[in-house]
């Protein structure tokens, strides 16, 4: 029987770029699903010591008792399956000239198989007397597999299950209650600098299907207008249940020889750049793991903490940055009320941990290319969505505590100050921080609200929460204060908190 918020989970695999690519994907069972990675860190005792991620099927299947879906060596197999069970969306086997007719075919393509797929998965995991209307699936996809995910649930050309499109075809007909992607370029595939022509020549020409990743092709298989952004949903599916997972490892990307992540540049996973990597208004996560490989997104630790939080937890919390103001040096000060222009630029790391979880979830910081960006007029003027988290209460730490607990690593480096564009190298220290401290957040949950919610600083109470936070009632909602004092540059601002039911408030 389906049961929330276990649903059955759709791999589908990015982009093979070659016809040799292309056989030794058709040629493997989980398509890159089933890959661990073995890389070496640092132990407590300070010794180097290798550590083990199986694999995020491994992992599912430990963790959650998922089965695969393969059966007597089909394919496609027939008979009743569990609704925990993992499904690989083959959609390059009718590319290869054994499996298929061997020619490449376009997304709109994939997007109607996809359908008739998951009609084949919900005809395999319902019982009998179970309504066809109470089937949901995951979709996990990496790279441009998660555009054919768009392509399936915004193009109103493509059928649903049942067939419907168009206007018949909407949220609750498609089969679908959340989407997590891995490095899908959803802004598309971009190059820098000087080597933008690439892009024409690519688009025009469109080898093995290379244009998919150009604005034109993308806005005919998304069915966007140009008014609206490329990474839009266009309000086809609730864009707080699609989660993006954004590599900012360009170094280790090895494709191509190293051609790829040097057309693309820093930035970036080493194929799509990090402003690329994410759905319009979609909650996210960055990750120090590069597009694929050995050090790839899918493959990850960290990957995978994300993935089954935002599949099967149950709490979600939101922070943002908001009522943020900051002050100058005196001279500075002093010549931007004379009318002289000043530009400042901040760069705010945000690494955040979750308690009993070995890896960081997510990590955006400067050294990494991938720190949070804003100017001096729009850091006071627009709210900072810093980062969302999604929790598992049977995640909590085995050591008498009945709370669950999430860190914020916040830091705001010193800027770069210009003032009528010539740069004031007096006014800066390189490495310096605005503010830097440890927000730690801890709630017990109780059956419909967050319960007691408790925060502290590092910086007056290490890795521990004293303070009782106010919240509205039934809420989870409530503001911390920050401030890096009365010194001069400096800041202050509040940590909005947002912690709201998950997966329940999906029925």
């Amino acid at each position: 029987m389906i049961e929330r918020p276990y649903y059955p989970i759709v791999y589908l695999r990015g982009y093979a770029g070659t016809k040799r690519e292309v056989e030794r994907t058709v040629s493997t069972p989980y398509m890159g699903f089933n890959l661990g990675s073995t890389r070496l860190r640092q132990a407590h005792t300070g010794e180097v010591q290798p550590y083990v991620f199986e694999s995020p099927v491994i992992r599912l299947m430990k963790d959650h008792d998922y089965v695969d879906a393969y059966r007597d060596g089909e394919l496609l197999p027939q008979g009743r399956i569990g609704s925990r069970s993992i499904w690989i969306f083959r959609y390059y086997d009718i590319s290869d000239e054994e499996f298929g007719d061997g020619e490449r075919k376009e997304i709109e393509f994939h997007a109607k198989r996809l359908s008739k797929f998951l009609g084949h998965v919900r005809q395999s995991v319902l019982e009998e007397n179970e309504d066809p209307s109470c089937f949901r699936a995951y979709l996990v996809a990496h790279s441009m597999g998660g555009l054919i995910c768009r392509c399936y649930l915004q193009n109103p050309d493509i059928p649903d299950i049942d067939g419907n499109s168009g206007d018949d075809k909407n949220e609750s007909t498609l089969g679908v209650d959340k989407v997590f992607t891995y490095g899908t370029p959803h802004g598309g595939i971009e190059f820098r600098g000087g080597l933008r022509w690439l892009e024409g020549m690519r688009d025009f020409f469109d080898p093995n299907n290379a244009g998919n990743f150009g604005p034109k092709r993308m806005r005919e298989f998304l069915a966007l207008d140009k008014k609206n952004p490329i990474n839009s949903l266009n309000e086809r599916f609730p864009e707080e249940r699609v989660f993006c997972l954004v590599g900012t490892n360009s170094r280790d990307y090895r494709v191509a020889a190293g051609m790829s992540r040097r057309a693309v540049g820093t930035l970036s996973d080493g194929l799509v750049q990090i402003k690329n990597a994410t759905v319009l208004g979609a909650p996210r996560a960055h990750v120090y793991r590069s597009h694929s490989g050995y050090y790839g997104l899918v493959n990850s630790e960290s990957g995978y903490q994300n993935l089954q939080r935002f599949l099967f937890g149950e709490w979600r919390v939101q922070f943002e940055m908001t009522n943020v103001t900051v002050t100058l040096p005196h001279n500075l000060e002093y010549e931007k009320n004379s009318g002289k222009k000043l530009r400042a630029s901040y760069h705010v790391d945000v690494i955040a941990s979750v308690r009993g979880v070995p890896v960081e979830i997510s990590r955006r910081t400067y050294d990494d290319e991938s720190a949070l960006f804003r100017n001096y007029d729009d850091l006071k003027a627009k709210p900072i969505k810093v980062f969302t988290a999604f929790l598992m209460e049977d995640g909590r730490v085995d050591s008498g505590r009945e709370s669950i607990g999430v860190a914020l690593r916040v830091q705001v480096r010193v800027p770069d100050y210009y003032v009528d564009g010539a740069h004031r190298v007096n006014d800066h220290y390189e490495g310096g921080m605005l503010f830097s401290d440890k927000l730690n957040i801890e709630f017990t949950p109780q059956e419909d609200s967050v319960g007691e919610l408790r925060y502290g600083w590092d910086s007056s109470a290490p890795n521990s929460s004293p303070h009782k936070m106010a919240v509205e009632e039934d809420a989870g909602k409530g503001t911390i204060p920050f401030s890096s004092g009365d010194t001069r540059p400096g800041i202050r601002g509040e940590f909005l908190l947002s912690i709201t039911r998950w997966n329940a408030c999906c029925q």
